[in-house]
């Protein structure tokens, strides 16, 4: 997921305002349902660890709010999105539903969305109580608000404690690894110990056979497209670039030479049999590759925690980035927030839901159910504590936002058209069949769509 401007610093340790939201919320003018007088509100999500803390949101909210029953439905990445554009179209997509960054910019100039401002103005909500730059992200081109935020996300490096701890490789080395695109740094010498072929020979020892692996150094899950969220954005922002100047720019920068020469970096790993051909991640799962022993590092999102972390058999350890060219680590910094249907027929009751679902009330419920990082610093800190209580140590992925070392995602017009030039393009590239220097061309036809 992720989710997916300009660099965004963050800090964890600001002091809860108000909420968003109280228990006894007004729930505006209803229309009634033939059920007993209550307006069911339709609420999607994508990502099933999240949907019992949802599912207790909504019951606290109906016990507080009776008239209004939220029905919660999830539904898997590919599916849900297929759903909601097919439901703009037939009238069927829900009342609510969360909504991501790579998205959103379509949907706002198709007209699909609520613009919240005045519903925030008339209820006096806050918009200054989530961390530091979620919110910006969700104000339009046109300077509306379009979502209010529901948690956050960084990227880092999680990693097969009995594999490093086979190759001697330990904790102090994964947390202070660094790379750099002529020699990939000790991060590829790590990645390249941590590859051994079938015959068990590594992939730093002479006769290690590239075409053979059975356990690759670093995992792929997909080209990264135009986001590269999991894939490549934590090198290309270490090595300075950002795909884009600020929020809802017109200009894109995968001309840029610390872009290309990222690729061509990351895309040589294939060529050394320390990371797997693009072929074979096609319809696999890059969790259960890892989950298996064929990953010994898979860089992966935070909302992935508690499922790489709980796997039968494996013990996973959480590195942050590796430190690059600009002698910091980075990540993308991605935040969802929830969206009200343009078409909805319970608009005012969904706003309700939505303020609710941006309120420390139900933040602290998702915060307590350790599965991702809530928008409010207090539900974040809830959420530190549930993980470390599980035995988990996260400190990869709050490393990034209290170093203030995150840059957004590229939020602009013609988002998927963007998309579906930079997918083909980035395919070709980490196939082979194209130069990195192709992404020139590409990068000049999708500055060509602003005109």
């Amino acid at each position: 997921m992720r989710k997916r401007t300009s660099i965004i610093g963050l800090g964890l340790a600001l002091p809860l305002l108000m909420t968003a939201c109280s228990s006894s919320t007004d729930t505006g003018s209803s229309t009634s349902s033939a059920a007993g007088g209550t307006t069911e509100v339709s609420y999607w999500l994508w990502d099933s660890a999240q949907l019992p803390a949802y599912q207790k949101c909504a019951d606290a909210f109906t016990a507080a709010n009776p008239t209004i029953k939220i029905k919660v439905e999830q539904f898997g990445w590919d599916d849900y999105w297929t759903k909601i554009t097919t439901g703009f179209v037939s009238g069927t997509a829900p009342d609510v539903f969360t909504d991501h960054l790579s998205k959103y910019p379509t949907f706002v100039q198709q007209a699909q969305l609520v613009a919240l401002d005045d519903n925030i103005a008339k209820d006096g909500v806050k918009t200054d109580i989530y961390q530091p730059g979620l919110a910006e992200l969700w104000v339009g081109s046109d300077g509306k608000r379009y979502g209010l935020p529901k948690d956050w996300d960084t990227i880092a490096h999680f990693y097969n404690t009995a594999l490093t701890d086979a190759a001697g490789i330990t904790k102090e080395q994964l947390d202070s690894w660094e790379w750099n695109p002529t020699d990939g740094g000790t991060f590829e010498k790590i990645i390249a110990h941590l590859s051994v072929d079938s015959a068990g020979v590594r992939g730093d020892e002479a006769g290690f056979n590239k075409d053979d692996v059975k356990t690759y150094g670093l995992g792929l899950t997909g080209s990264g497209g135009s986001f590269g969220q999991t894939q490549w954005s934590m090198y290309a922002g270490s090595n300075g670039f950002t795909a884009t100047d600020k929020p809802w720019a017109t200009k894109y920068n995968y001309d840029s030479p610390k872009f290309q020469e990222t690729i061509k970096w990351w895309q040589s790993l294939i060529g050394k049999g320390y990371m797997p051909p693009l072929e074979k991640t096609v319809g696999v799962s890059g969790n259960d590759q890892f989950g298996a022993g064929n990953y010994a590092v898979l860089a992966e999102g935070s909302w992935n925690t508690g499922a790489l972390t709980s796997m039968n058999g494996v013990k996973a350890g959480i590195a942050p980035n590796p430190i690059g060219p600009t002698g910091k680590s980075s990540s993308m910094f991605n935040g969802l927030a929830d969206a009200i249907w343009v078409g909805s027929k319970h608009q005012a009751e969904a706003w309700q839901w939505v303020k609710y679902l941006a309120s420390a009330d139900c933040q602290n419920t998702v915060g307590d159910a350790a599965v991702v990082f809530p928008a409010i610093p207090s539900a974040t800190d809830k959420a530190i504590a549930a993980f470390k209580a599980k035995g988990v140590d996260v400190t990869g992925f709050t490393s990034q936002v209290a170093n203030k070392t995150t840059f957004g995602p590229p939020v602009t017009d013609h988002a998927a058209e963007i998309s579906a030039l930079m997918g083909p393009a980035m395919d070709a590239v980490m196939q082979g069949s194209a130069d990195v220097s192709s992404l020139t061309e590409i990068n000049d036809q999708i500055n060509a769509l602003f005109g």
